[in-house]
């Protein structure tokens, strides 16, 4: 739409909390929404300690870091405006760079649904062919063997590695599995061991050989015999870093802790620049049974930590394999919660588990190559009142020596983040109100937890920052932040976004309330986070960082849109995965819509006149959420995860059926959006 289109019209529809049906909520994060927030550490916000004791003049003149760290932000993207820019006196609206397309409207349809002149396909779907040999899929007469050779379940993260013209390795990670909507006649408390190991082959990680039809200019999976490859819960992985061989690592079964079978609740991840992907386990704490049977109380605070529901697990995993019961193996729990490291150029190589990069309920991790050559990793931990990190390699990015780089995050420096608000403490209520200074905005440090084997928490060693990580960042005080989920940094502004999806536990009795970093009491549509690290310098340890986005309806007082017009934004809410085009743009895809409407994927200007002009590009199918974004210049691929799950709905009961349509079942799929003879937006 231009910007005279006037307001997308906001459907009034029922919808189950915070957008998901309680299926998805049982399956993908053991309910953790209906649990107590496992941080449950008393340090301060920041701001509020720091307010106390200095005035908001005095704090900035405090001293030179804060005073070099907050010119960052404003200094580098401007001030927004609400109008306009008019083109050479002609009086006609110039549209942003690269979003040339007309918003899709919210709905509730069983499609995805894109601007007018796009095209939509899938490129493949749970159960197609990966690997020679695999059957056709059949629904009814699913198994193990068969599924450890197709493409498995709920697709999140997507990646491409490039191979040549139109030719690409998709990497695709499959988070978790609803086996309600995988088999009919499923019965929850007595799944069948085939079942349990359907589900493990679903599990983990795909690599697709994938090539562009010059006629249709669909993306086309290929059985590649060398490159694809499935990842599943029984795959061996290698642990790399400082922690590899810990105490904490340990088991019955690998008494080095070195190495480790599988990989699940892998959310997000990135595409390193030495061509390897990386995959973030994230809600791992829901495949484990029996915490409570860990009586050992420090053992049993650092379970409690990572939130491990008590009694069997939703899968009841634990009955076929001992791993998965802490009374039995109390530390196969920690050895899940990492960042993985996956060469699809080289199927043969085991994929590695980085404990440098710490351990905790990891959305994803993103690489950034900073000035002088050393690599940053960007970090969220998807918890309420979780924290952001980021990691510094010590060793420097050499182009072309894949063998080197691919030791890069085995040693380097882990940080956590701390926000400070430059406004006064009593401008926030939990409204959502803008500060005086008409931004929420302010500076930041990185707080050193771990180098090597060199510990900086007070009473913690080195191996136990590693493993026990939000522990850690704790007792540092780290800022308590409303679900961290994707952080990345933009390729051409050079500045970090964070997508913050939501956190309804704000502002309850004995939880934190609002800060300028997180404005809202009760906060169920979430914000976009931005930060300028000092000097531009990816290694600093100071930051000034702003709000781009409060989500929720442009008509609510409690939404903000970087300053620009809110009667012309499209609604949003939960943001998720974030990705950017070459203009610099920012693509949010979200998560668990509170506003009645489908998850979508939007655009959204982050500098210049246009800052906070958001525009949704599609909407997946219902039930389903938007994960993993592409955006190349001549098409987008998404990830829809979980189509169709909705309360009441099951396989022996759909309610939708995307994407065979008729009477199928609804399969997650990665879908590819193209305009035929054009640039994406263009």
């Amino acid at each position: 739409m231009s910007p005279t289109d006037g307001r997308i019209p906001l459907p009034l529809l029922p919808n189950h909390p915070l957008g998901r049906s309680a299926v998805t909520c049982q399956y993908r994060c053991a309910n953790a929404c209906s649990h107590e927030a496992p941080n449950s550490s008393d340090n301060a916000y920041f701001g509020d300690v720091v307010r106390s004791i200095v005035s908001r003049r005095g704090m900035l003149r405090a001293g030179a870091v804060l005073a070099v760290a907050g010119a960052g932000v404003g200094g580098v993207a401007g001030t927004a405006a609400a109008a306009p820019a008019r083109d050479g006196g002609h009086g006609r609206p110039r549209g942003p760079k690269g979003l040339d397309f007309t918003a899709v409207a919210p709905n509730r349809e069983d499609r995805i649904v894109t601007p007018e002149g796009y095209h939509d396909a899938v490129v493949i779907r749970w159960g197609d062919a990966v690997l020679p040999g695999a059957p056709a899929f059949d629904f009814d007469h699913q198994t193990a063997a068969g599924q450890a050779r197709q493409f498995g379940y709920n697709n999140d993260f997507c990646g491409l590695v490039p191979l040549g013209h139109d030719a690409y390795l998709l990497g695709s990670n499959h988070e978790y599995t609803t086996e309600s909507f995988m088999f009919k006649g499923y019965t929850a408390a007595n799944p069948t061991e085939e079942q349990v190991k359907i589900g493990w082959a679903a599990h983990g990680f795909s690599v697709v050989r994938v090539e562009r039809d010059r006629r249709s200019g669909k993306l086309v999976p290929k059985i590649d015999r060398r490159c694809n490859r499935r990842i599943t819960v029984s795959t061996p992985f290698e642990f790399t870093g400082p922690a590899a061989g810990s105490q904490f690592l340990r088991t019955s079964t690998d008494p080095t802790g070195r190495r480790v079978s599988g990989t699940f609740g892998n959310c997000a991840g990135g595409v390193t620049p030495w061509g390897t992907i990386l995959s973030g386990e994230e809600n791992f704490n829901g495949y484990f049974g029996n915490g409570e049977k860990v009586t050992d109380p420090t053992a049993a605070a650092r379970v409690a930590r990572y939130g491990t529901p008590k009694g069997e697990s939703v899968r009841k995993w634990e009955r076929f394999d001992p791993r998965f019961d802490l009374a039995k193996e109390a530390n196969e729990f920690n050895r899940f919660g990492w960042v993985v490291e996956i060469d699809p150029l080289d199927p043969g190589a085991a994929p590695v588990k980085h404990t440098a990069l710490g351990r905790f309920k990891h959305e994803g991790a993103t690489i950034q190559v900073a000035r002088d050559g050393r690599v940053v990793c960007y970090m969220g931990d998807d918890e309420r009142f979780d924290y952001i990190y980021k990691f510094v390699s010590k060793d420097r990015y050499r182009h072309g020596d894949r063998a080197h780089n691919k030791r890069l995050l085995t040693e380097g420096t882990l940080y956590v983040a701390q926000f400070t608000g430059d406004s006064p403490a009593a401008e926030f209520d939990g409204t959502g109100r803008l500060p005086a200074d008409g931004e929420f905005d302010g500076t930041g440090k990185w707080i050193k937890l771990v180098s090597g084997d060199r510990s900086y928490v007070d009473g913690f060693t080195a191996e136990e920052v590693y493993v026990f990580t939000r522990l850690a960042a704790d007792r540092v005080g780290a800022t308590k932040m409303d679900r961290p989920e994707d952080v990345e940094p933009n390729p051409v502004n050079g500045r970090i976004y964070a997508a913050l999806t939501n956190n309804t536990d704000r502002g309850k009795p004995g939880k934190e309330g609002p800060t300028e970093i997180n404005p809202r009491n009760g906060n169920k549509h979430g914000h976009v986070l931005e930060w300028a690290e000092t000097h531009g310098d990816h290694t600093a340890t100071t930051f000034s960082w702003r709000l781009l986005l409060v989500c929720g309806d442009p008509n609510s007082p409690d939404t903000y849109f970087g300053g620009y017009d809110k009667t012309q934004v499209s609604p949003i809410s939960c943001p998720d995965n974030v990705a950017f085009d070459r203009h610099g743009n920012l693509w949010i895809a979200t998560d668990g819509n509170a506003l009645g409407s489908n998850d979508g994927l939007f655009a959204v200007p982050v500098d210049g006149h246009y800052r906070g002009y958001l525009k949704q590009f599609l909407t997946v199918p219902v039930g389903a959420e938007t994960c993993g974004p592409v955006v190349q210049d001549d098409f987008i691929l998404v990830s829809v995860q979980h189509p169709g799950e909705l309360d009441g709905a099951s396989a022996d009961n759909p309610l939708a059926h995307w994407p065979d349509g008729g009477t199928a079942q609804p399969r997650p799929a990665v879908a590819m959006v193209w305009k035929s003879g054009c640039r994406v937006g263009e």
